[in-house]
C-alpha cells in the first residue's frame, strides 16, 4: 500500500502492518489507521504516520529505552478489546514532543499495540508518577543531542 506523507513523500507499507486504533488517539479520534515508519537504522525514534492524513504524524519511542521501570498498566477489558491474550505480544510506545529545548514523552498516555493483529489503543494512566512531559533528553543549540536526561 502506498502511503502519502508530508515528510517522506510516498512510502510503501505492507497492508498487514497497518495499525488500527478503533477509538483513534486523544484529540485525533477520527484518524484510526496508522503506519509505523522507521526513518533510520538506529530504531530509537519512529514516526506514527496517519494513513488518512499525510500531514498527521507523531514521533514515538519505546519508553523502556529511557525509563527502565516504566510500565503501562493495562486492564483486562482493554486486553480483550485488543484481542491481546499475552502481554508479551504488546508493544508499548509513547509520543515524543520537542518542548523548551528538550525532547519529552507522554508517559501518561502510552500507546499499546497488539503485535499479532496490529490493533492498538492509547491508554490514560491514572498513576501520578508519570507525566505528559517527561524529559527524555536535552537538545543542543543545533538540535543535536547534548546529553541524556537523568531519569
Amino acid at each position: 500500500m502506498l502511503v502519502q506523507t508530508s515528510r517522506f513523500g510516498p512510502v510503501d507499507v505492507d497492508e498487514e502492518r497497518i495499525i488500527q486504533f478503533p477509538a483513534g488517539l486523544l484529540g485525533f479520534s477520527s484518524y484510526r489507521r496508522f503506519a509505523l515508519l522507521q526513518p533510520d537504522d538506529q530504531g530509537i525514534f519512529f514516526w506514527l504516520q496517519s494513513i488518512e492524513a499525510p500531514d498527521l504524524a507523531f514521533v514515538v519511542t519505546d519508553p523502556a529505552l529511557w525509563i527502565a521501570d516504566f510500565q503501562a498498566q493495562i486492564r483486562r477489558e482493554q486486553m480483550d478489546e485488543l484481542s491481546l491474550t499475552d502481554l508479551a505480544d504488546a508493544q508499548v510506545l509513547v509520543i515524543v514532543n520537542k518542548r523548551e529545548g528538550a525532547l519529552t514523552a507522554n508517559l501518561q498516555g502510552p500507546l499499546v499495540i497488539n503485535a499479532k493483529n496490529c490493533r492498538a489503543m492509547q491508554l490514560v494512566l491514572a498513576e501520578k508518577r508519570w507525566t505528559t512531559r517527561h524529559t527524555l533528553m536535552q537538545l543542543g543549540q543545533t538540535g543535536e543531542t547534548a546529553r541524556a536526561a537523568s531519569a
